[in-house]
């Protein structure tokens, strides 16, 4: 089990890294493959059933700021676009991986 842990938490430091490298770079189509791969192995491996609700929240969190901030940043001269494009990165990291939590909750919950 640790194991698991160990790559899943390695699938989202890389993510994030990417992710970084995204904001200051234009984001290429194979950094976006990469980003939604990492973001599966994080959702399949990473979180956990007791992790399931605060990941779930921090994940609503995220798309809200990103939805709403996301214009703000815009309009911030020279920083504000780098900002913009880490968080655009961050989202497409996330995504799958609620996507994952989300269908093993809905599964567990059915199995119940």
């Amino acid at each position: 089990m640790a194991k698991k842990n160990t790559i899943g938490g390695w699938a989202f430091f890389i993510g994030l890294v990417i992710a970084m490298i995204a904001g200051f770079l234009q984001l290429s189509a194979g950094m976006t493959g990469v980003l939604i791969i990492l973001g599966l192995i994080v959702g399949l491996l990473n979180v956990t059933a007791k992790e399931t609700m605060p990941f779930l929240l921090a994940t609503v969190s995220l798309v809200i700021v990103s939805n709403f901030g996301g214009n703000v940043l815009s309009n911030i001269a020279i920083i504000g676009g780098i900002l913009q494009g880490i968080l655009n990165a961050i989202i497409i990291l996330v995504i799958p991986a609620t996507i994952v939590v989300v269908i093993k909750t809905i599964y567990a919950l059915a199995r119940e």
